[in-house]
């Protein structure tokens, strides 16, 4: 028999009888911080230690460990739940929707053992008619999961959400900030209704105090629908950029994950969800809730301008590594090295006696490799893992030909070309030790970017 949660109840909550799920993450801690402002005293729930105050109680919890979950819901009344289990390696991420699934089974539990009267739950915005991605059809499941028990679940479905320190506001920031042309798969012209977080969390908290909220299921958005290309073109105007976008209809959304995790710091394993989530129109059906929670919504852009300045105000804290050589020691020498990669390669014309060098297929190459260099520039400056990548695998190619040109030397017989004369064998010798510290930069590098970014906070 479900719960029968009075008016009373809602309005006058106990003292710290709500739970906050997620209470360091991106929309958990600005939800309590709304919900503290509002007078309400809140139970944030963490897997981490952290101190409290008077309005403020967190709690230590793994939500897969079923009993320290039992007593962080000790006096609860009301529990919002804001997991998910995107984020890991590849791994984890093509075992994230069972994860979820154990995590919702875990608290509703865990919450029915505890007495909780109600949940409120933040899902994504889907169209039960469509073959959802994995991510979307986890997010429905989970909340007919929660649903599934007497306990009665109030459920917020969003489109995009935009906010500082969000997944999607990342990887639509650093893709603008350093791309001028983006290639971008069919998924860029499906429609959303973006929703700035802000007007998230209103709704979330407001709903606390609406008795007809109750047991229902809400589709919420923006002012505004556009597709992910126009967002991009939204975003490139508050930049005062130009965007130009080329569309690839084969590029998948695998692909597309992985081209993220290159150029932006959010990981393949959340960017695939992400991308996943995209593929499929995303808008609201029903606006209901407008009239229970009237509120202004934001449009896309002040979202935008909020979530801008908030990062530059309030960055990320990140745990610094300890490090034999230092990140910026490695910036400045892959860039010197490439350069010099790219004079030593151009002696070629001008020291080099052999006719091969101006074959048509050895001009090709050249060009190749040439674009190459200044490509590798160019992403290495925006401290891209692609610039990394190009620069590296540039490297051991560039390596392995100039020990070819110079196999004359031990074996007296030509691989590539006509023997090259002494000057060159010398240079030859040069172009590798600088190709060998391009190849230690570049590995160094691709492996470190990633812990000096953060969602969008640049080195």
């Amino acid at each position: 028999m479900e719960q029968v949660v009075s008016q009373s109840d809602i309005s006058h909550p106990k003292p710290f009888s709500i739970l906050v799920t997620g209470a360091t993450g991106f929309i958990g801690s600005k939800l309590i911080s709304f919900l503290t402002s509002s007078g309400y005293t809140v139970k944030g729930l963490s897997r981490k230690q952290l101190p409290g105050n008077d309005k403020v109680k967190y709690v230590k919890a793994d939500v897969f460990n079923f009993d320290e979950l039992k007593n962080a819901m000790s006096g609860i009344e009301t529990a919002f739940y804001l997991l998910h289990s995107m984020e890991g390696d590849k791994g984890d991420w093509q075992e994230f929707a069972a994860r979820e699934k154990i995590q919702a089974q875990n608290f509703l539990r865990a919450a029915t053992e505890s007495g909780v009267k109600r949940i409120i739950y933040l899902g994504g915005l889907v169209n039960d008619s469509l073959d959802l991605s994995p991510h979307m059809r986890s997010r429905k499941e989970v909340g007919e999961i929660l649903a599934s028990g007497n306990i009665p679940v109030t459920e917020f479905r969003a489109s995009i959400i935009i906010g500082a320190k969000g997944g999607s506001y990342a990887m639509l920031r650093y893709l603008v900030e350093r791309l001028r042309v983006m290639v971008c798969p069919s998924w860029v012209k499906s429609l959303a209704q973006p929703i700035a977080v802000d007007d998230v969390v209103e709704y979330l908290a407001k709903s606390l105090s609406k008795h007809e909220t109750i047991g229902k299921i809400f589709e919420i958005g923006g002012p505004d629908k556009m597709t992910y290309e126009e967002l991009m073109r939204v975003y490139s105007a508050y930049l005062n950029k130009n965007l130009f976008v080329i569309q690839i209809p084969f590029l998948t959304t695998r692909l597309s994950s992985y081209w993220v995790d290159l150029i932006t710091p959010v990981k393949a394993s959340l960017a695939r969800p992400l991308i996943d989530s995209l593929v499929h129109d995303t808008v609201v059906t029903d606006d209901s809730i407008t009239k229970i929670i009237p509120i202004h919504l934001k449009s896309v852009r002040e979202a935008i301008d909020i979530a801008t300045k908030e990062m530059k105000s309030d960055p990320p804290q990140m745990e610094q590594r300890e490090e034999k050589t230092g990140f910026k020691i490695n910036q400045k020498l892959i860039q010197i090295s490439l350069f010099a990669l790219a004079v030593i390669g151009s002696s070629y014309y001008w020291l080099d006696d052999r006719p091969d060098v101006y074959q048509p297929l050895w001009l090709i190459g050249s060009a190749i490799w040439y674009i190459a260099i200044v490509s590798a520039i160019i992403f290495i400056h925006n401290k891209t893992r692609l610039g990394y990548l190009i620069a590296g695998v540039l490297s051991w190619i560039t390596l392995a030909f100039w020990l070819f040109d110079n196999y004359y030397v031990v074996f007296e017989t030509s691989l590539i070309a006509n023997p090259p004369n002494e000057l060159m064998m010398i240079r030859n010798f040069v172009g590798m030790f600088v190709v060998v510290l391009t190849v230690i930069a570049s590995h160094n590098l691709f492996h470190k970017v990633i812990d000096y970014q953060y969602k969008g906070t640049p080195i």
